[in-house]
């Protein structure tokens, strides 16, 4: 009885040691708050201070540089943005989701929101919730969301009455060709973006099929790319009947801003004279806003607008970049993301090879894929760069 008993207490003082030393572990372990980012505001909060008032303009300095995200080098300076209104606030947390579990809960990029109007509570509480980075919220100007003083509204209205009889997509909507026009010429120039170099633009509602392990933001930058997409297709023809001619008449008063190896091949199957109406998908890309800020692709966007067919007509801000990008850059300064699965409605971007997707731990069916059917423009991107498509392609064509 005696030796049963001392081994009993034997057992309790391991136990009890035991205990401590977890103990003092998970506290010597517990991370600091330094530098996380309030759930209430997305304002910087370091430990044992208070959070600040909302974030609603300009940032007045670049990010603080953070520690390296990567084993080969710093973070860059650069951010997800979004457009979005309060009401797609589900929509966007989505998205947001995806964008972090695939990608950024590595990496710890800021995010942009932006809005015509102002961004409520419950808006920035749940995004600043689910972004790992910091998190900043702005409001459009009057300027870059309405009108312009050279814009016949009166014409303008028949051309909506005009397309919703025609059935033609977003062809009545006003708020829609505001989207266009701030994208095309105003997203990269608000306050907020004025403090990167490179963007990810994130839509409500998408989907992220595949782990992304590498920084797309750090790849542009090593391989000197401006530019890039996931997917690409045609344009509606009733949309933009006269974006090519405005196009024609700007190459010829700025022959100076014409990149010489560009990329007319993606876009004109008769050197220039009409337009295919290829196009990269703008709700998906990441770019250099360096770039869309330059002379050459500003004034690109001012002869555009003066013409007016974002309004006359229903030009998207997709084939204005994508022009943009076939005349003004070089063309191996436009990128192919093949190794990033992306949906959204109501087309899939999944990578071709099973190996491939594999390895990247896709969920995606490749049967979904659109890159290689028949109103897809991939292969033509790859053609006019002499890039060998993928084995496997020939199977995903129908």
């Amino acid at each position: 009885m005696a030796s049963g008993s001392a081994r009993y207490l034997r057992y309790i003082l391991f136990a009890i040691f035991g205990l401590t030393v977890v103990y003092f572990i998970s506290s010597s372990s517990t991370p600091t708050l330094s530098g996380s980012t309030s759930a209430w505001t997305g304002i910087p909060v370091k430990a044992g201070t208070a959070p600040e008032s909302a974030a609603t303009g300009t940032t007045p300095n670049p990010p603080p540089a953070l520690p390296p995200a990567t084993a080969d080098g710093a973070r860059m300076n650069a951010t997800f943005v979004t457009l979005a209104r309060n009401s797609d606030i589900w929509e966007i947390a989505r998205s947001i989701r995806q964008v972090e579990d695939r990608f950024n809960r590595k990496f710890h990029y800021d995010w942009v929101f932006v809005n015509d109007q102002p961004f409520d509570e419950t808006f920035k509480k749940v995004t600043t919730s689910l972004v790992s980075g910091k998190t900043h919220y702005g409001q459009i100007p009057k300027e870059h969301w309405s009108f312009p003083d050279f814009i016949d509204e009166g014409r303008a209205e028949k051309v909506r009455e005009d397309m919703a009889q025609r059935q033609i997509i977003y062809g009545d909507s006003i708020s829609y060709r505001h989207m266009c026009r701030f994208e095309s010429g105003f997203f990269f120039r608000q306050p907020l973006m004025m403090n990167y170099e490179w963007y990810w633009r994130v839509e409500p509602s998408v989907e992220l099929f595949c782990d992304i392990d590498y920084d797309p933001f750090k790849y542009m930058a090593d391989h000197k790319k401006k530019y890039s997409f996931v997917l690409s297709l045609y344009e509606y023809v009733e949309t933009i009947p006269t974006l090519w001619d405005s196009t024609k008449k700007f190459m010829k008063e700025h022959p100076e801003h014409i990149a010489e190896d560009n990329s007319m091949g993606f876009l004109s199957d008769n050197g220039g004279e009409t337009y295919n109406n290829c196009h990269m998908w703008s709700n998906f890309e990441i770019g250099n806003l360096n770039w869309l800020r330059s002379k050459p692709y500003i004034d690109y966007f001012n002869s555009l607008d003066r013409d007016g067919g974002f309004f006359y007509e229903r030009w998207g801000d997709a084939p204005v970049h994508s022009i943009a990008a076939g005349l003004l850059l070089q063309k191996d300064e436009i990128h192919f993301f093949d190794d990033i699965a992306y949906y959204h409605v109501p087309f899939t971007h999944c990578p071709t090879g099973e190996q491939r997707r594999i390895d990247l731990k896709c969920h995606c069916n490749p049967k979904d894929n659109f890159d290689w059917k028949g109103y897809s423009c991939t292969s033509r991107y790859f053609e006019i760069n002499n890039l060998k498509k993928p084995e496997g392609y020939e199977a995903e064509m129908d």
